[in-house]
């Protein structure tokens, strides 16, 4: 008989990175990378496993929604094809009652995004390869099929969709086999965070291009003054030929935007990602035409349907896909296609615990099977955390490798899982106050 699904954990993760200001931002300046964690296991003695990503309180809500969802997981049969997988997230993401509480975003569609993501694991170990080549395996047709088209078909059509990944299928292979042989370009963000002093940021750029990185970020927004001399700073360390990202994750109004970008442009940013509302397709259109510097967004868009608009209103030069924001790898095959379609490159969003592993999947599988193309194009990579997971990501000469062991990437040590569970793992026991410890 075909195995079936008899378990789903949740787990409440939370890393301290708060301490040394990893991943501290203009508008997250005391981020814990955290992950609500969910395993799913079968009779047949495979396991699948997912997460959202979160930066620390409220990661006790994701997983409570994550849990909300067990009654559409345990006791189905464990997924193996493209057709399980379709029906597993058109069930997770439209039951009218769940989904009423969005519709189709905010927490309630992550913590489906996390259930997908792990039943995409699962079935890709059960097939002994790697996500992005059990995607990049399946035909056009069953990609397709992945797709819910519904709130799309004004610009992208079922048949359109099918013409770019046929258009895209001949020349798979040779994809693959350069992937294998290069790797996919990777920029960094690990000399950026706005918490690090100037010595650091300096120390850190560096290294990054030493390493062979060409791109790195910085995080701007809190004040212009220091973000000049942050900027200078960079540019003077690694000099004209790298490029220098800048992040402002959301902090100012459209106004504001524009004339802080006419003050950083002297200094070449390469682009200016989230300047305002992740929900403002036209004012990052207004942003885009108001200043020079180039836009890019995606890790808060709530879904395929903004990014949609996004594309519309040409507000963004660089779509970054989040492999856990919205519902999973089901949607964001269809962000990929969208971007296909209107030929805009998908630089990833990577920054928190675990992203880096399970975007790179969906990066890799865009160019073996739907752009074909690595031009402009590069995942992001942020230096923390991976060795608390089983096959963690590998960056080599500013390039990640293609991963070779089967699954999404995704899987935590369980002695990490028992480390830092929240509130009562050693790791967060050691932090409490003595007489709460013993109360």
């Amino acid at each position: 008989m075909r195995p079936s699904v008899t378990g789903f954990e949740v787990h409440d993760i939370r890393f301290p990175t708060s301490e040394r200001l990893d991943g501290s931002d203009a508008m997250n300046p005391d981020p814990d990378y955290s992950a609500a964690y969910v395993v799913l296991r079968t009779d047949g003695g495979h396991e699948g496993h997912g997460f959202v990503f979160t930066i620390g309180r409220g990661n006790e809500v994701t997983a409570a929604a994550i849990e909300a969802l067990r009654p559409y997981v345990v006791g189905r049969p464990a997924p193996t094809s493209a057709a399980d997988l379709a029906v597993l997230h058109h069930d997770l993401t439209h039951d009218s009652q769940l989904r009423w509480l969005g519709p189709e975003k905010g927490v309630m569609h992550m913590a489906a995004g996390a259930v997908v993501n792990a039943a995409w694991d699962l079935a890709a170990t059960t097939a002994g390869l790697p996500v992005w080549e059990f995607l990049a395996s399946m035909s056009p047709e069953d990609l397709v099929s992945l797709v819910d088209f519904r709130y799309l078909t004004d610009v992208l059509t079922r048949d359109e969709a099918l013409a770019i990944l046929r258009a895209a299928e001949p020349g798979r292979t040779e994809r693959a086999r350069l992937l294998r042989e290069e790797g996919y370009p990777a920029y960094t963000t690990s000399p950026g965070w706005l918490g690090y002093d100037d010595a650091k940021l300096v120390r850190l750029a560096k290294e990054a291009v030493a390493d062979g990185f060409v791109q790195i970020k910085l995080k701007v927004g809190a004040d212009l003054d220091d973000d000049v001399r942050r900027l200078s700073l960079a540019r003077a360390a690694v000099g004209p030929g790298i490029r220098i990202a800048v992040d402002a994750n959301q902090r100012w109004d459209v106004c504001e935007a524009i004339r802080w970008m006419a003050a950083l442009a002297p200094y070449e940013p390469h682009w200016i990602e989230e300047p305002t509302s992740p929900d403002d397709i036209l004012g990052h259109a207004a942003v885009r035409a108001g200043q020079p510097v180039k836009v890019a967004t995606g890790e808060h868009v709530a879904n395929r349907v903004v990014f949609k608009q996004l594309l519309q209103a040409g507000a963004v030069d660089f779509v970054q896909i989040d492999a856990a924001r919205v519902a999973g790898v089901n949607e964001n095959l269809a962000i990929l296609l969208l971007a296909a379609k209107y030929g805009v490159p998908v630089c990833p969003h990577a920054g928190g615990v675990g992203l880096c592993e399970l975007v790179q999947h969906l990066a890799m599988f865009d160019f073996v099977a739907v752009s074909g193309s690595r031009e402009d194009r590069v995942i992001e990579y942020v230096d923390h955390l991976h060795e608390h997971f089983a096959a963690p990501a590998v960056v080599e000469a500013g390039h990640y490798r293609a991963p070779t062991a089967p699954g999404f990437s995704a899987r935590m040590h369980p002695a990490t899982l028992a480390a830092y569970r929240y509130p009562d793992g050693p790791q967060w026991l050691a932090r409490r106050p003595a007489q709460e410890v013993t109360s």
